[in-house]
Protein backbone atom coordinates (compact mmCIF):
# COMPACT_ATOMS: atom_id res chain seq x y z
CA UNK A 1 0.00 0.00 0.00
CA UNK A 2 1.48 3.12 -1.17
CA UNK A 3 1.04 6.47 1.36
CA UNK A 4 2.63 9.68 0.84
CA UNK A 5 2.07 11.66 4.22
CA UNK A 6 2.92 15.40 4.71
CA UNK A 7 3.87 17.50 7.93
CA UNK A 8 3.67 21.16 8.45
CA UNK A 9 5.84 24.08 9.88
CA UNK A 10 3.68 23.55 13.09
CA UNK A 11 3.78 19.89 13.18
CA UNK A 12 7.68 20.65 13.42
CA UNK A 13 8.44 23.78 15.26
CA UNK A 14 10.49 22.29 17.66
CA UNK A 15 12.82 19.58 18.47
CA UNK A 16 10.09 17.86 20.72
CA UNK A 17 7.60 18.02 17.85
CA UNK A 18 10.46 16.76 15.57
CA UNK A 19 10.28 13.48 17.88
CA UNK A 20 6.50 13.19 18.26
CA UNK A 21 6.32 13.27 14.18
CA UNK A 22 9.49 10.38 13.90
CA UNK A 23 6.80 8.35 16.14
CA UNK A 24 4.33 8.43 14.06
CA UNK A 25 6.26 7.45 11.06
CA UNK A 26 7.57 5.05 12.39
CA UNK A 27 4.70 3.60 13.49
CA UNK A 28 3.39 3.94 10.15
CA UNK A 29 6.24 2.40 8.46
CA UNK A 30 5.98 -0.78 10.98
CA UNK A 31 2.44 -1.20 10.38
CA UNK A 32 3.01 0.02 6.86
CA UNK A 33 6.12 -0.77 5.18
CA UNK A 34 7.61 1.82 3.50
CA UNK A 35 5.95 5.59 2.85
CA UNK A 36 7.03 8.72 1.84
CA UNK A 37 7.37 12.03 3.98
CA UNK A 38 6.77 15.28 2.81
CA UNK A 39 8.06 18.35 5.41
CA UNK A 40 7.40 22.10 5.55
CA UNK A 41 10.12 24.13 7.28
CA UNK A 42 10.07 24.31 11.11
CA UNK A 43 7.84 26.64 12.41
CA UNK A 44 8.48 30.16 11.53
CA UNK A 45 11.57 29.35 9.59
CA UNK A 46 10.63 30.57 6.30
CA UNK A 47 9.39 34.36 7.47
CA UNK A 48 12.72 34.22 9.12
CA UNK A 49 14.87 33.64 6.36
CA UNK A 50 12.70 35.97 4.58
CA UNK A 51 13.29 38.80 6.97
CA UNK A 52 17.20 37.80 7.04
CA UNK A 53 17.15 38.12 2.92
CA UNK A 54 15.57 41.64 3.46
CA UNK A 55 18.16 42.63 5.82
CA UNK A 56 21.13 41.76 3.56
CA UNK A 57 19.18 43.21 0.04
CA UNK A 58 16.11 45.61 -0.12
CA UNK A 59 15.03 43.43 -3.31
CA UNK A 60 17.01 40.26 -3.33
CA UNK A 61 16.94 39.11 -6.62
CA UNK A 62 14.23 36.02 -6.81
CA UNK A 63 16.90 33.24 -7.84
CA UNK A 64 18.41 33.82 -5.02
CA UNK A 65 15.76 34.64 -2.65
CA UNK A 66 14.14 30.83 -3.70
CA UNK A 67 17.44 29.16 -3.06
CA UNK A 68 17.58 30.92 0.41
CA UNK A 69 13.90 29.43 1.04
CA UNK A 70 14.11 25.89 0.38
CA UNK A 71 16.77 25.36 2.81
CA UNK A 72 14.48 25.72 5.93
CA UNK A 73 12.71 22.48 4.18
CA UNK A 74 16.65 20.89 3.99
CA UNK A 75 16.80 21.24 7.68
CA UNK A 76 13.83 19.39 8.53
CA UNK A 77 14.31 16.41 6.32
CA UNK A 78 17.61 16.40 7.79
CA UNK A 79 16.74 16.39 11.48
CA UNK A 80 13.70 13.50 10.62
CA UNK A 81 16.16 11.66 8.85
CA UNK A 82 18.20 11.85 12.28
CA UNK A 83 15.38 10.64 14.54
CA UNK A 84 13.84 8.05 12.55
CA UNK A 85 17.79 6.17 12.44
CA UNK A 86 17.75 6.23 16.05
CA UNK A 87 14.26 4.69 16.13
CA UNK A 88 15.43 1.81 13.94
CA UNK A 89 13.53 2.93 10.82
CA UNK A 90 15.90 3.04 7.28
CA UNK A 91 15.41 6.66 5.89
CA UNK A 92 16.75 8.39 2.70
CA UNK A 93 16.29 12.47 2.71
CA UNK A 94 15.98 14.06 -0.65
CA UNK A 95 15.72 17.71 -1.30
CA UNK A 96 13.28 18.82 -3.96
CA UNK A 97 15.16 18.21 -7.25
CA UNK A 98 16.49 15.03 -5.95
CA UNK A 99 12.90 13.62 -5.45
CA UNK A 100 12.54 14.72 -9.48
CA UNK A 101 10.27 17.33 -8.74
CA UNK A 102 10.58 20.01 -12.17
CA UNK A 103 8.83 23.14 -12.00
CA UNK A 104 8.28 26.97 -14.22
CA UNK A 105 11.17 28.65 -13.98
CA UNK A 106 8.51 31.27 -11.84
CA UNK A 107 10.67 31.65 -8.94
CA UNK A 108 8.54 32.43 -6.15
CA UNK A 109 5.21 30.88 -7.50
CA UNK A 110 6.59 27.61 -9.86
CA UNK A 111 4.00 25.32 -10.98
CA UNK A 112 4.93 21.48 -11.31
CA UNK A 113 5.36 19.94 -14.72
CA UNK A 114 6.89 16.42 -14.12
CA UNK A 115 7.77 14.43 -11.47
CA UNK A 116 10.81 12.07 -12.21
CA UNK A 117 9.87 9.34 -9.60
CA UNK A 118 12.24 6.71 -10.63
CA UNK A 119 14.69 7.65 -7.58
CA UNK A 120 11.43 7.22 -5.16
CA UNK A 121 10.69 4.13 -6.40
CA UNK A 122 13.99 2.38 -5.83
CA UNK A 123 14.47 3.75 -2.03
CA UNK A 124 10.67 2.52 -1.49
CA UNK A 125 11.71 -1.13 -3.39
CA UNK A 126 14.52 -0.97 -1.09
CA UNK A 127 11.90 -0.52 2.10
CA UNK A 128 13.18 3.38 3.19
CA UNK A 129 11.30 6.22 4.34
CA UNK A 130 11.70 8.45 2.30
CA UNK A 131 11.88 12.15 2.99
CA UNK A 132 11.05 14.48 0.54
CA UNK A 133 11.39 18.56 1.02
CA UNK A 134 8.55 20.05 0.35
CA UNK A 135 7.72 23.78 -1.06
CA UNK A 136 10.65 23.00 -3.61
CA UNK A 137 12.03 21.86 -7.33
CA UNK A 138 14.25 22.70 -9.97
CA UNK A 139 13.89 24.14 -13.50
CA UNK A 140 15.11 22.59 -16.44
CA UNK A 141 18.10 24.42 -16.00
CA UNK A 142 18.49 23.52 -12.87
CA UNK A 143 17.61 26.23 -10.81
CA UNK A 144 16.12 26.03 -7.79
CA UNK A 145 12.68 27.26 -7.44
CA UNK A 146 10.06 27.49 -4.14
CA UNK A 147 5.98 26.84 -5.38
CA UNK A 148 4.78 29.49 -3.00
CA UNK A 149 3.01 29.07 0.41
CA UNK A 150 1.18 26.29 1.19
CA UNK A 151 3.51 24.57 -1.64
CA UNK A 152 4.29 22.06 0.66
CA UNK A 153 0.60 20.81 -0.01
CA UNK A 154 1.04 20.57 -3.38
CA UNK A 155 4.75 18.37 -2.93
CA UNK A 156 2.68 15.88 -1.45
CA UNK A 157 0.01 15.52 -3.88
CA UNK A 158 2.32 15.91 -6.97
CA UNK A 159 4.12 12.72 -5.52
CA UNK A 160 1.11 10.94 -4.58
CA UNK A 161 -0.27 10.95 -8.05
CA UNK A 162 2.95 10.17 -9.66
CA UNK A 163 3.56 7.21 -7.64
CA UNK A 164 -0.15 6.33 -7.92
CA UNK A 165 -0.58 6.64 -4.01
CA UNK A 166 -3.55 4.92 -2.21
CA UNK A 167 -3.89 8.48 -0.40
CA UNK A 168 -2.20 11.93 0.61
CA UNK A 169 -2.38 12.53 4.44
CA UNK A 170 -1.59 16.01 5.56
CA UNK A 171 -1.35 16.30 9.06
CA UNK A 172 -1.03 19.77 10.52
CA UNK A 173 -2.27 21.60 13.86
CA UNK A 174 -5.66 21.35 12.93
CA UNK A 175 -7.54 18.23 13.45
CA UNK A 176 -9.47 18.32 9.69
CA UNK A 177 -12.02 20.70 8.60
CA UNK A 178 -14.73 22.47 10.08
CA UNK A 179 -17.89 24.27 9.16
CA UNK A 180 -16.52 27.51 9.73
CA UNK A 181 -13.43 28.64 11.91
CA UNK A 182 -14.44 27.90 15.22
CA UNK A 183 -12.33 31.20 15.80
CA UNK A 184 -15.38 32.78 14.06
CA UNK A 185 -18.22 30.40 14.78
CA UNK A 186 -17.95 28.71 18.15
CA UNK A 187 -20.76 26.18 17.20
CA UNK A 188 -18.58 25.27 14.13
CA UNK A 189 -18.24 21.17 13.62
CA UNK A 190 -15.68 18.79 12.31
CA UNK A 191 -16.72 17.09 8.94
CA UNK A 192 -16.34 13.94 8.50
CA UNK A 193 -16.08 14.11 4.59
CA UNK A 194 -15.57 16.80 1.97
CA UNK A 195 -15.38 17.15 -1.25
CA UNK A 196 -13.29 18.00 -3.88
CA UNK A 197 -15.26 20.77 -4.94
CA UNK A 198 -16.42 21.87 -1.57
CA UNK A 199 -12.95 22.01 -0.71
CA UNK A 200 -12.06 24.13 -3.63
CA UNK A 201 -14.60 26.50 -2.70
CA UNK A 202 -13.71 26.81 0.67
CA UNK A 203 -9.59 26.87 0.62
CA UNK A 204 -10.39 29.96 -1.95
CA UNK A 205 -12.77 31.47 0.20
CA UNK A 206 -10.38 31.99 2.99
CA UNK A 207 -10.19 27.98 4.86
CA UNK A 208 -6.15 27.88 4.93
CA UNK A 209 -6.44 24.23 5.92
CA UNK A 210 -5.38 23.36 2.40
CA UNK A 211 -4.13 25.20 -0.48
CA UNK A 212 -6.25 25.56 -3.27
CA UNK A 213 -3.68 24.08 -5.62
CA UNK A 214 -3.02 20.86 -3.78
CA UNK A 215 -6.46 20.18 -3.79
CA UNK A 216 -6.89 20.99 -7.53
CA UNK A 217 -4.19 18.49 -8.42
CA UNK A 218 -5.77 15.60 -5.73
CA UNK A 219 -9.10 16.46 -8.02
CA UNK A 220 -7.68 16.29 -11.57
CA UNK A 221 -5.61 12.72 -10.46
CA UNK A 222 -8.48 11.23 -8.22
CA UNK A 223 -6.05 11.65 -4.87
CA UNK A 224 -8.09 10.85 -1.94
CA UNK A 225 -6.85 13.55 0.47
CA UNK A 226 -7.10 13.06 4.59
CA UNK A 227 -6.72 15.66 6.65
CA UNK A 228 -6.02 15.42 10.87
CA UNK A 229 -3.63 17.05 13.19
CA UNK A 230 -0.30 15.50 14.12
CA UNK A 231 -0.51 16.21 17.89
CA UNK A 232 -2.84 13.23 18.77
CA UNK A 233 -4.87 10.49 16.78
CA UNK A 234 -8.28 12.13 16.59
CA UNK A 235 -9.86 11.38 13.72
CA UNK A 236 -9.76 13.90 10.66
CA UNK A 237 -11.28 14.88 7.70
CA UNK A 238 -11.57 12.34 4.34
CA UNK A 239 -11.80 14.88 1.25
CA UNK A 240 -12.71 13.37 -2.34
CA UNK A 241 -15.35 12.13 -4.83
CA UNK A 242 -18.68 12.94 -4.72
CA UNK A 243 -21.04 14.37 -2.13
CA UNK A 244 -22.29 11.63 0.65
CA UNK A 245 -26.31 11.98 0.87
CA UNK A 246 -26.75 14.59 -1.03
CA UNK A 247 -30.53 14.04 -2.22
CA UNK A 248 -31.39 13.84 1.86
CA UNK A 249 -28.50 15.11 3.53
CA UNK A 250 -26.48 18.63 3.82
CA UNK A 251 -27.27 21.62 1.57
CA UNK A 252 -24.79 23.87 2.90
CA UNK A 253 -21.36 22.26 3.98
CA UNK A 254 -19.63 25.42 5.47
CA UNK A 255 -19.11 29.24 5.55
CA UNK A 256 -15.92 30.75 5.03
CA UNK A 257 -14.85 34.23 5.83
CA UNK A 258 -12.24 36.39 4.17
CA UNK A 259 -11.40 39.58 5.99
CA UNK A 260 -9.48 41.20 3.24
CA UNK A 261 -11.68 42.40 1.16
CA UNK A 262 -11.47 46.25 -0.89
CA UNK A 263 -14.37 47.57 -3.89
CA UNK A 264 -13.30 49.91 -6.20
CA UNK A 265 -15.95 51.71 -8.54
CA UNK A 266 -14.93 53.57 -11.87
CA UNK A 267 -18.41 55.72 -12.35
CA UNK A 268 -18.91 57.05 -16.33
CA UNK A 269 -16.66 54.73 -18.03
CA UNK A 270 -16.66 55.74 -22.16
CA UNK A 271 -16.95 54.31 -24.31
CA UNK A 272 -18.86 51.15 -22.47
CA UNK A 273 -17.38 49.05 -25.78
CA UNK A 274 -14.36 47.58 -25.14
CA UNK A 275 -14.10 49.10 -21.62
CA UNK A 276 -13.84 45.94 -19.30
CA UNK A 277 -10.79 44.77 -21.72
CA UNK A 278 -9.25 47.48 -21.20
CA UNK A 279 -9.54 47.86 -17.52
CA UNK A 280 -9.21 44.44 -16.59
CA UNK A 281 -6.24 43.58 -19.16
CA UNK A 282 -4.40 46.77 -17.23
CA UNK A 283 -5.19 45.05 -13.82
CA UNK A 284 -4.12 41.55 -14.93
CA UNK A 285 -0.81 43.11 -15.90
CA UNK A 286 -0.18 44.76 -12.91
CA UNK A 287 -0.86 41.06 -11.21
CA UNK A 288 -3.36 42.80 -9.28
CA UNK A 289 -6.43 39.62 -8.63
CA UNK A 290 -10.10 40.89 -9.17
CA UNK A 291 -13.15 39.11 -7.52
CA UNK A 292 -16.32 40.01 -7.93
CA UNK A 293 -17.44 42.08 -11.14
CA UNK A 294 -20.43 44.31 -11.77
CA UNK A 295 -21.41 46.69 -14.29
CA UNK A 296 -24.35 48.96 -14.98
CA UNK A 297 -25.52 51.15 -17.67
CA UNK A 298 -24.33 55.00 -16.56
CA UNK A 299 -26.41 57.08 -18.69
CA UNK A 300 -26.93 56.84 -22.69
CA UNK A 301 -23.58 56.54 -23.17
CA UNK A 302 -21.48 55.38 -20.05
CA UNK A 303 -21.22 52.00 -17.76
CA UNK A 304 -20.48 52.22 -13.85
CA UNK A 305 -17.78 49.04 -13.20
CA UNK A 306 -17.29 47.80 -9.41
CA UNK A 307 -15.11 45.14 -8.54
CA UNK A 308 -13.65 43.57 -5.69
CA UNK A 309 -9.87 42.51 -4.40
CA UNK A 310 -7.81 42.04 -2.05
CA UNK A 311 -7.44 44.98 0.47
CA UNK A 312 -3.38 44.77 0.35
CA UNK A 313 -3.75 45.87 -3.37
CA UNK A 314 -5.83 48.64 -2.73
CA UNK A 315 -3.75 51.23 -2.77
CA UNK A 316 -1.73 50.04 -5.61
CA UNK A 317 -5.14 49.68 -8.04
CA UNK A 318 -5.50 53.26 -6.97
CA UNK A 319 -2.25 54.44 -8.18
CA UNK A 320 -2.37 52.42 -11.18
CA UNK A 321 -5.70 53.27 -11.94
CA UNK A 322 -5.63 57.18 -11.40
CA UNK A 323 -2.44 57.14 -13.68
CA UNK A 324 -4.63 55.66 -16.59
CA UNK A 325 -7.43 57.67 -16.01
CA UNK A 326 -7.41 59.38 -19.42
CA UNK A 327 -6.84 55.84 -21.22
CA UNK A 328 -9.81 54.71 -19.16
CA UNK A 329 -11.68 57.62 -19.64
CA UNK A 330 -13.90 57.76 -16.56
CA UNK A 331 -15.70 60.10 -14.81
CA UNK A 332 -14.68 59.40 -11.19
CA UNK A 333 -13.23 56.86 -9.38
CA UNK A 334 -14.71 55.35 -5.94
CA UNK A 335 -12.60 52.82 -3.26
CA UNK A 336 -14.03 51.16 0.06
CA UNK A 337 -11.77 49.23 2.16
CA UNK A 338 -12.62 47.62 5.64
CA UNK A 339 -14.63 45.28 3.69
CA UNK A 340 -15.13 41.16 4.15
CA UNK A 341 -16.87 38.30 1.85
CA UNK A 342 -18.92 35.98 3.78
CA UNK A 343 -19.74 32.91 1.50
CA UNK A 344 -21.87 29.27 2.27
CA UNK A 345 -20.27 26.24 0.13
CA UNK A 346 -22.52 23.11 -0.07
CA UNK A 347 -22.53 20.44 -3.01
CA UNK A 348 -26.33 20.16 -2.43
CA UNK A 349 -26.70 23.63 -3.34
CA UNK A 350 -26.59 22.47 -7.11
CA UNK A 351 -30.02 20.87 -6.19
CA UNK A 352 -32.10 22.83 -3.81
CA UNK A 353 -33.44 25.88 -4.22
CA UNK A 354 -33.82 28.55 -2.36
CA UNK A 355 -30.65 28.76 -0.40
CA UNK A 356 -29.95 32.11 -2.09
CA UNK A 357 -33.44 33.55 -0.54
CA UNK A 358 -32.54 32.04 2.45
CA UNK A 359 -28.96 34.04 2.69
CA UNK A 360 -30.23 37.77 1.64
CA UNK A 361 -33.24 37.38 4.02
CA UNK A 362 -31.25 35.78 6.99
CA UNK A 363 -28.93 39.10 6.38
CA UNK A 364 -31.63 41.78 5.81
CA UNK A 365 -33.85 40.45 9.32
CA UNK A 366 -30.40 41.37 10.68
CA UNK A 367 -30.04 44.25 9.16
CA UNK A 368 -26.88 43.57 7.29
CA UNK A 369 -26.18 45.46 4.41
CA UNK A 370 -25.11 43.48 0.96
CA UNK A 371 -22.63 45.52 -1.19
CA UNK A 372 -21.84 42.63 -4.02
CA UNK A 373 -23.07 39.02 -4.66
CA UNK A 374 -21.11 36.58 -6.79
CA UNK A 375 -22.54 32.81 -7.42
CA UNK A 376 -21.47 29.35 -8.57
CA UNK A 377 -23.19 26.63 -8.65
CA UNK A 378 -22.02 25.74 -5.17
CA UNK A 379 -21.35 28.97 -3.65
CA UNK A 380 -22.71 32.23 -2.61
CA UNK A 381 -20.24 34.89 -1.51
CA UNK A 382 -21.57 38.40 -0.39
CA UNK A 383 -19.44 41.52 0.59
CA UNK A 384 -20.53 42.96 3.88
CA UNK A 385 -18.89 45.60 5.98
CA UNK A 386 -15.64 43.98 8.13
CA UNK A 387 -17.35 44.98 11.16
CA UNK A 388 -20.32 42.92 10.25
CA UNK A 389 -18.77 39.77 8.90
CA UNK A 390 -18.45 37.88 12.08
CA UNK A 391 -21.68 37.76 12.95
CA UNK A 392 -22.90 36.95 9.37
CA UNK A 393 -21.20 33.99 9.45
CA UNK A 394 -22.87 32.87 12.58
CA UNK A 395 -26.06 33.96 11.79
CA UNK A 396 -25.58 31.96 8.53
CA UNK A 397 -24.59 28.83 10.41
CA UNK A 398 -27.24 29.05 12.38
CA UNK A 399 -29.64 29.65 9.46
CA UNK A 400 -28.45 26.39 7.52
CA UNK A 401 -27.84 23.91 10.43
CA UNK A 402 -24.67 23.52 10.83
CA UNK A 403 -24.10 24.50 14.64
CA UNK A 404 -22.99 21.74 16.67
CA UNK A 405 -25.26 22.65 19.87
CA UNK A 406 -22.88 20.91 22.30
CA UNK A 407 -19.59 23.01 20.79
CA UNK A 408 -19.78 25.82 23.20
CA UNK A 409 -20.46 23.17 26.05
CA UNK A 410 -16.89 21.14 25.57
CA UNK A 411 -14.67 23.91 24.09
CA UNK A 412 -13.68 25.40 20.95
CA UNK A 413 -12.34 23.22 18.57
CA UNK A 414 -9.11 23.85 16.87
CA UNK A 415 -9.00 26.84 14.06
CA UNK A 416 -10.25 25.96 10.78
CA UNK A 417 -6.79 25.75 9.37
CA UNK A 418 -4.67 28.30 11.83
CA UNK A 419 -1.86 29.19 9.31
CA UNK A 420 -0.60 28.59 5.70
CA UNK A 421 2.56 26.96 5.71
CA UNK A 422 5.36 26.62 3.05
Amino acid sequence: MRVVQKYGGSSLATPARILNVAERIARAYREHGPLVVVLSAMGDTTDELLALAREVSPRPHPDALDLLLSTGEVVSIALMEMALRDRGVPAVALMGWQAGIRTTPSFGRALIESVESARLERHLSGGKVVLVAGFQGVTAEEEITTLGRGGSDTTAVALAAALRAERCEIYTDVDGVYTSDPRVVPKARKLAHVTYDEMLELAHLGAVVLHPRAVELAKRYGVPLYVATSLDDREGTWIGGEAQDMEGGRVVTGVAVDESVARVTLRGVRPPEGALKRLFGLLAEAEINVDIIITSVAGPDGLDVAFSLEAGDLERAIELLAARRSSLAYDRLDAEGGLAKVSVVGAGMASRPGVAAGVFRTLADAGIDVKMVSTSEIKISVVVEREQACRAARLLHTAFGLDDEAAEAEGTPSPQGGRREA
